[in-house]
């Protein structure tokens, strides 16, 4: 039963995500790329006074890509980002399998990537909004990439 509602969670934010547009007014930028398949988002991110006030994304990619943008975006949205990174160390740690119940759970529906941990060819579609994230609030300039 626990499936079923999480593929139906992964369903909708790929068919129908809420957060999949130009952000006007962006103030950071950048651009995630997963050179093995062929997953390419741009991220974008409206900041002010250290809280992300909006963020969107634009791109291509395999419905768990687009699925786990869309569900990130509306977990940091109205966060601090000090918070959002943290949700994003939290999110990688349960993408590896090291993530208690609780942890889990406060990833809200996040958690529905859960397993995601036992499909390896998997794990880089997941994470390819999360690295962006990571890697634009740490103030990188260059593409994200899920190679490494």
């Amino acid at each position: 039963m626990a499936n079923t509602f999480y593929n139906e969670i992964l369903i909708d934010h790929n068919q129908n995500p809420y957060h999949k547009h130009p952000l006007p007014g962006a103030n950071m930028t950048l651009e995630g790329v997963n050179p093995s398949c062929g997953d390419d988002i741009v991220l974008q991110l409206r900041v002010e006074d250290g809280v992300i006030q909006e963020g969107s994304f634009e791109g291509d990619g395999c419905a768990i890509s687009q699925a786990s943008a869309d569900i990130m975006l509306d977990m940091i949205i109205g966060k601090p980002v000090e918070e959002a990174q943290r949700l994003s160390a939290l999110f990688l740690k349960m993408i590896r399998g090291g993530c208690s119940p609780e942890e889990i759970e406060e990833l809200e529906e996040a958690g529905a990537l859960s397993d995601i941990s036992h499909m390896p060819a998997r794990v880089k579609c997941a994470v390819l909004g999360w690295h962006t994230m990571e890697e634009m609030l740490k103030g990188k300039k260059q593409p994200a990439t899920t190679e490494s």
